[in-house]
């Protein structure tokens, strides 16, 4: 049963594009004094487990305030997320 529900919380998971062309840092918190953790390759989806704000950043999608978190201690600037909506897709991260 456990199983079952890892497939199905697995699958309600949604993922976003990042803006195409582009490569972007993943920064270990919100912002772009944080420090670099991985680069994400132009054509990369991410998920968004939680947002939060951070530093504005202006890029692709706009300018924004928000941080995606997309994995442990992973955050990238989601003015370079399609998320479809300039506000919050994701629960604020607590």
């Amino acid at each position: 049963m456990v199983a079952g529900a890892t497939s199905q919380a697995s699958a309600a998971l949604r993922t976003y594009p990042i803006a195409p062309g582009t490569v972007i840092n993943v920064r270990s918190g919100p912002g772009t004094h944080f420090s670099i953790v991985r680069t994400l390759a132009a054509g990369s989806r991410v998920p968004i487990y939680c947002q939060c704000p951070g530093e504005t950043v202006s890029g692709y999608y706009g300018t924004s305030k928000i941080w995606d978190n997309i994995s442990n201690g992973q955050f990238v600037a989601d003015a370079y997320v399609n998320t479809g909506s300039d506000g919050y897709v994701a629960p604020e991260c607590s």
